[in-house]
């Protein structure tokens, strides 16, 4: 394993884990051409590792009741402050990601919200906890989303 690659079987499990996560060791041994046993141990290892971080089911939001998805570039107020934006922000649940990036902005949001009103009242709560203006895109629709990198 070289630069903190994956050897081929273990790409090989990530893959299969990646497409179905639910995959039982059975057939996750069969898939990739090892013993159950074989299989179970490596998964265990890459999640020690933290490459596999964890398992969840991907909700639909217009099912669930948050139809409304939308991207909020934060700026600081104060250029000066301490970069501190995610933690004053983890505690509100309907920021499902944030991610630093370079450019103007310091962070992009993802939220998943119900209403207009709601993303209306959620951008000023975002605004009053961490001190930034921010600039919010609406998703019209999702062609696609949550896809795994290719491996």
């Amino acid at each position: 394993m070289t630069g903190g690659g994956l050897e081929p079987l273990d790409r090989a499990i990530v893959r299969e884990l990646a497409a179905n996560g639910r995959c039982s060791f059975t057939d996750l041994a069969e898939r990739v051409g090892l013993s159950v046993s074989a299989v179970h141990q490596r998964v265990r290892r890459l999640e020690q590792r933290g490459v596999i971080r964890g398992y969840t089911a991907r909700l639909d939001g217009e099912q669930i009741g948050l139809p409304l998805t939308a991207l909020i570039s934060l700026t600081p107020n104060d250029p000066a402050a301490p970069d501190d934006y995610p933690q004053r922000l983890e505690h509100i649940p309907e920021i499902e990601s944030c991610y630093s990036v370079a450019g103007d902005e310091s962070y992009v949001l993802l939220v998943r919200v119900a209403s207009p009103l709601a993303l209306e009242d959620l951008l000023r709560r975002i605004r009053e906890a961490a001190k930034v203006s921010t600039r919010t895109t609406v998703v019209l629709s999702t062609p696609f989303e949550g896809r795994s990198p290719t491996l």
